[in-house]
């Protein structure tokens, strides 16, 4: 098989260890099956890809989105390497506020997969270049996130000095206004 499905502390979360085939000429691999992917439990069809290439040092989130178009994600680092991370925003999970996080690269071809109602964001450890595969369309009425270092997140990024960040980004709330918004999932 050329997927490996590997549930995580949140077990939602699917990291998506892949075979790659390599000879002299170079390397092969599948990004992504459908079949297979919905064999394992990871069901939906992806309908937008998007390619986001960043800086080293460049923070991207935590962003969602909210129903009614609320997205699963499929992220796979093709060049270079990231620290991504999914927060779990659905206020009714037992793991709500919990976070996952995974180093994919252009070494390990591993891709992760991410549930609707989980905010999103990676720090590029390096240049890279990340794909995406989403099952909804991008509806900005409709976006949000958390703040990339909320404390009580506590997330553990790997950063060498301050993130390069949008202004966007820099303004996302915390968990605790969230709630006080009532501006959960």
């Amino acid at each position: 098989m050329p997927f490996y499905f590997e549930r995580q502390e949140i077990p939602d979360v699917v990291l998506v260890e892949t075979d790659v085939f390599s000879d002299r000429r170079g390397s092969l691999f599948e990004m992504y099956n459908r079949p297979l992917f919905e064999d394992a439990g990871i069901d939906g069809e992806f309908h937008l890809e998007l390619v986001s290439r960043s800086a080293q040092n460049v923070l991207r989130g935590l962003h969602i989105q909210r129903p009614p178009y609320a997205q699963a994600k499929l992220v796979r680092c093709v060049s270079g390497e990231i620290f991504d991370v999914a927060v779990d925003l659905r206020a009714s999970s037992d793991t709500f506020g919990d976070h996952v996080s995974v180093r994919l690269s252009e070494d390990n071809d591993d891709a992760l997969y991410i549930p609707p109602g989980f905010a999103h964001g990676f720090l590029a450890l390096d240049e890279s270049t990340v794909l995406y595969k989403l099952d909804d369309e991008y509806a900005p009425d409709h976006e949000g996130g958390v703040r990339w270092n909320d404390p009580r997140l506590a997330i553990d990024w790997p950063l060498d000095g301050e993130p390069v960040l949008s202004d966007d980004d820099r303004e996302l709330p915390t968990l605790n206004e969230l709630e006080s918004a009532g501006d959960l999932l």
